[in-house]
Order: C-alpha cells, then structure tokens, then sequence
C-alpha cells in the first residue's frame, strides 16, 4: 500500500486555474463520493486501470492549493485516477491540467504534508491557517469515511507537527503583513485599544484586513468610511463598526484616535490642511495615522504636524522585513522538528507491514491450541466445567507467553527496516500461506473448548 498525492498550488497554477478546481461546500462531499468509486467507475478507461483503484483519500483545498492525498496498491494507477477525476471535475483536457500538477509519493507525500501543515509551503511563511485548513479537511473526510487508519495516522502526524512548529520556534510569531505590523505598532503606541476610536479609510482588501488586524488586537469601535457608502456600510456590518458617508470626513477626523488609509485612489485623499483642521478641535489629543495605501492616500506633511504620528508602507516594511527575517531564521528547527515527526510515521507504516503475518500467526497458534484442548476433553468423562475452564485458560497464556517474544522482535525488526524479510520467513516457517487456511476466529473466542 502506498501513499500517493496529486496537487497544485500557487507556485504551480495561475490563480483562475486554482479558481476552477477549488473543491468545498457540497462538491467536496460530492468528490469524496466520485473518487471512492473509481475502483470500478466508467471513468476507468481499462480492467488494467481498475484493478489498482485508490482506497482512503482526504482533498485539502484553500485559496492556494488543491491536494488529493489517497492510499493505493497501485501508484501509478491510483495518480492517474485522481488526474482523470480533476480532468473530468470541470471539463479540463489533461493537456491544460496536467503541466500544473506535481505528483508525491510514500515518503516524500508525507514530508511535503509535513512541510504544508508547518506553513513551509505557504504564500506567507509560517502562516497558521493551513493549520486549522489541514485538521479541518481530515475531519471532513473521516466523517464521510473516506479516510481510514493510514491516512488519519498521516495527518494527526502532521498536524503534532505543525503545532510543535508553531510552540517550540519563532516559524508564526511576529507579522509579516503589513496591515498586521500596523495593528501590532497601534497597540504598541497606545497600549490598549479597547477604547480607542479607529477610522477606516477605503473599503477594499487592505482596509478589510487592516480592520479584522485591529479587532483581534482588541478594538472595539471602528468607523469606516469610503467613496460609496455600501462598501463602508459593508466592511462596517461585518466588524460591528458603524458606516459614514465621504462627506462627513472632516467630522471622522476629529473623531479618530486611529487612522487606517488604505484606498485604491490615484490620487491624495487625506491632505495636510485636512488634519490641521481636525487638530485645532481635538485639544492637543495625539493623532496616530498609519496610510498603506499605495499611491498614499495621506499627504506627507501631514505627518509634520503637532500630535501626529504618521506611518506609511516604507515604515512598516522595515518591521515586516525584520519579522521574516526571524521567520526564515527559524527554518531549520522546524525542518528537524518535521525530520523526527515523519520518522516515527514511517516507524508507524512499517510495523502496519508485519501487522498481517502476526494476525496470521496468532490465529494459527489458537487454532492448534483449541483443536488440542478439544482433543484432550474428548478423552476424559464428564469434565468439570471449572476445569474445563482453567484448561481453556492455561493453553490460552501458553499461546500467548510463546509469542509474545516473536511479536516484540518482530515489530522491532520492523522499525529497523527489516520487517518484510522476517515476516516472510516466519511465513514460510508455519507455513501460513498454505492452501488450507485455518479459521478465523476473534480473539475473545480463539480459545474454546470442544
């Protein structure tokens, strides 16, 4: 059984590609249904093809990526499945797709897993939602069944990883967004912002982000103001801020406490003589700007006057630059925080190798304990059920105390590396593969009598 992954991201597909293949809501559901039954679907073009198929599967789809991670006995074929569903998913010709695709497999799936779910192979170094995004989609696999003991081994092993990347280095701290660095030096400045009045510049991606930065520094009175009033009264509803019409500028800056600047104008829209106006009615109350707005939407000037502090890109871009600066820094403890995470998943898969010829052993072993046990009471008259019992148990602890060293070497053997080479010779030795396979009994009754 190997491990297989099939995906692209945004160093690999342009983004209206990344657009089409998005997967979530009911399609993932939807998915999950269509890929399980590619063992012996119509979308299977030979009987060669379907007699690989692909068995546990979990879709990681985000803004940045969309991967398939599936087990199969087949590599090739089990990839090949997974190409022809993306294919066939939105109409695509494998030509268009398949330049964009990157293909992993056993070890280096696990470790490109690993490396995802510790924000190594996001956008932004180190950022911490593909964490939540990972245990998120394992989660909605397994609540399909769509993802079994391998597959859910994988990512909880991933996901200890990322939180260890996370906990035990420097991978996530300190921002590298620029509407994040402002918030972060905004409550720097003024300490607690829970009573400070922040005014929102612009209604578009930045003033967005720069808002959402602020409440989760503990803002909690945003005023947002931009060309059209229902973009403001937008970006208001969704931070429990209030909306203002471009007019009432004048009136906001007075008002504010905190300024965010950030619209998509060609042009100035805050000047010098506007805040001077503001300052005359504030009595000497500080003013903090922060304009990330690119052309800048506040007048240099205006960062000469009394009271203000004005702070734009250039500014921020030293913090956010030092920030990942310690970021990158940090790469290789995580790298070695990931090295000894999938070590011991490989440890894990290869004890699972020896797990089949144990099984089979113990179920051998059992059976020629109750055939004998069963031989021996034949014999006697009228056994008393107690010793009947205590026979039952006594050939029970033989079977186990006998095996229970050949299990330990075994498992250890297999953690070596050498699991397939013993489990083949025992194999041999007891004669497991025969052509008459023993019972198979459960484990609460593999010892019986008569």
């Amino acid at each position: 059984m190997s491990i297989i992954l099939v995906g692209l991201n945004h160093r690999t597909a342009p983004v209206a590609l990344r657009e089409q293949l998005s997967i979530t809501g009911c399609a993932l559901d939807m998915a999950f249904s269509e890929l399980s039954a590619l063992k012996g679907d119509a979308l299977i073009a030979s009987d060669e093809e379907r007699a690989g198929g692909i068995h546990e599967c979990v879709i990681l789809s985000t803004c940045n990526r969309l991967e398939i991670y599936a087990t199969a006995n087949d590599p090739c074929a089990g990839s090949g499945f997974i190409e022809t569903y993306l294919c066939r998913f939105q109409g695509l010709e494998s030509s268009r797709l398949h330049p964009h695709l990157y293909v992993r497999q056993d070890a280096e799936a696990v470790e490109h897993l690993m490396r995802v779910v510790a924000g190594l192979d996001s956008m932004i170094l180190g950022e911490p939602q593909i964490l939540g995004q990972v245990s998120e989609a394992l989660a909605r696999a397994q609540s399909v069944g769509a993802a079994g003991l391998v597959l859910s081994q994988l990512f909880a092993s991933a996901v200890h990883a990322g939180k260890r990347a996370r906990s035990e280095t420097a991978i996530s701290r300190h921002t590298t967004s620029v509407s994040h660095a402002a918030a972060h030096l905004a409550r720097n400045t003024l300490g607690d912002l829970g009573e400070v009045r922040v005014l929102i510049v612009g209604a578009g991606e930045m003033a967005e982000l720069a808002a959402s930065a602020l409440v989760d520094e503990g803002a909690r009175h945003v005023t947002c103001i931009n060309r059209t009033y229902s973009g403001a009264d937008r970006l208001a509803g969704r931070f429990g801020g209030r909306a203002l019409n471009w007019s009432h500028l004048p009136e906001a800056l007075v008002d504010a406490d905190v300024i965010v600047a950030a619209t998509g104008a060609p042009h100035t829209v805050i000047y010098r003589d506007d805040v001077a106006q503001a300052l005359t009615v504030r009595n000497g109350k500080p003013l903090v700007i922060f304009d990330i707005a690119l052309p800048r939407d506040v007048e240099v000037a205006a960062g000469e006057l009394p009271g203000v502090l004005r702070f734009d890109i250039d500014h921020l871009k030293g913090t956010v630059d030092a920030n990942l600066a310690q970021r990158e820094a940090a790469v290789p403890d995580v790298e070695a925080i990931l090295a000894q995470e999938a070590a011991g998943f490989s440890c894990w898969m290869r004890g699972r190798e020896v797990v089949p010829v144990l099984v089979d052993l113990r179920r051998m072993a059992h059976h020629v304990a109750t055939s004998e046990l069963n031989r021996v009471l034949r014999r006697l008259d009228n056994p008393d059920p107690r010793i009947e019992q205590m026979m039952a148990l006594l050939a029970h602890r033989i079977v186990g105390k006998l095996l229970h060293e050949p299990t330990v070497r075994l498992k250890s053997e297999a953690a070596s590396g050498n699991g397939v080479v013993y489990a083949d010779a025992l194999r041999e030795l007891f004669a497991l593969d025969a052509d008459d396979p023993i019972p198979c009994e459960s484990p609460e009754s593999a010892i019986s009598v008569r």
